[in-house]
């Protein structure tokens, strides 16, 4: 069986390197066998002449994905006076996109998975969000980042999954004057509860319009006058129970809200 060793060098984790030289290892033939040592952080010219060393004299590759250009030409000098195969991985692609762009890179290491991770964290709290939305469980008050309250047609579920968006796992609890709420809701936990208010004559032609969406009577007690001042006398007074700030959203758009809803929690 041919075998063949190859350094994974990077100044993150290496993991790019590595994908590129197995897939291209797919394309031999069955007795072929690639077999990978990483070098993760490389950072400075010491690093790299270790690498250099242990993979003199073996019959070996380097691929690199390393972002300093110093050190870039370094291992490529340094691999050519060994007689060392190696293979740049991020330069050439780099040097082109400048090329074109007419810009120059960051040159951070680390970013691709700086990204994963934001993505990920992007991915889980949108999951979140909507796992918990318009519920009174009392898991999601506690694991949340944020938790907003109000009754309903109070833009609890849009700014939710708006501010999920933004990475931040969210609890919406609905108010309901029939309907007791969890009793943790009271202590505010890391005091992350927000409450949401609206102005009676717009919440009613809101629910008015809701309900001529469903084809239902616009009549219903649901948007009656009536039924929202109830519903917005009760909101108020378990604010004041959980003694949390409250956010008018009346003729606000979402992202409005929102914001003003992160200041509250940052502050």
């Amino acid at each position: 069986m041919s075998k063949a060793l190859a350094f994974i060098v990077s100044d993150s984790i290496g993991e790019t390197a590595r994908q590129v030289v197995e897939a291209a290892a797919t394309q031999f033939n069955s007795t072929t066998s690639v077999e990978f040592e990483r070098f993760s952080y490389v950072t400075d010219y010491e690093d790299v002449s270790e690498v250099i060393k242990e993979a003199k004299d073996q019959k070996s590759l380097i691929a690199f994905t390393l972002i300093n250009p110093d050190l870039r030409e370094y291992l490529k000098t340094e691999a050519d006076e060994a007689d060392i195969e190696y293979v740049d991985i991020m330069g050439p692609m780099m040097q082109t996109l400048a090329n074109v762009l007419n810009i120059s890179p960051k040159l951070q290491p680390g970013l691709v998975r700086k990204l994963d991770e934001e993505y990920f964290k992007k991915v889980d709290a949108i999951e979140f969000t909507v796992k918990y939305d318009d519920r009174n469980d009392i898991e999601g008050i506690y694991k949340s980042d944020i938790v907003l309250v109000g009754i309903s047609r109070t833009s609890k579920t849009p700014m939710s999954i708006y501010l999920s968006y933004r990475g931040y796992k969210v609890a919406n609890i609905p108010l309901v004057p029939e309907v007791t709420p969890p009793e943790v809701l009271f202590d505010n936990p890391s005091r992350k509860v927000i409450g949401l208010t609206i102005d009676s004559k717009t919440l009613n032609g809101i629910r008015q319009e809701r309900l001529k969406s469903l084809g239902l009577n616009v009549r219903s007690d649901y948007a009656s006058l009536k039924r929202i001042s109830k519903e917005l006398n009760y909101a108020a007074n378990i604010f004041r129970r959980i003694g949390c700030p409250v956010v008018d959203v009346s003729n606000k758009s979402v992202e409005e809200s929102a914001n003003t809803v992160l200041k509250l929690i940052r502050d």
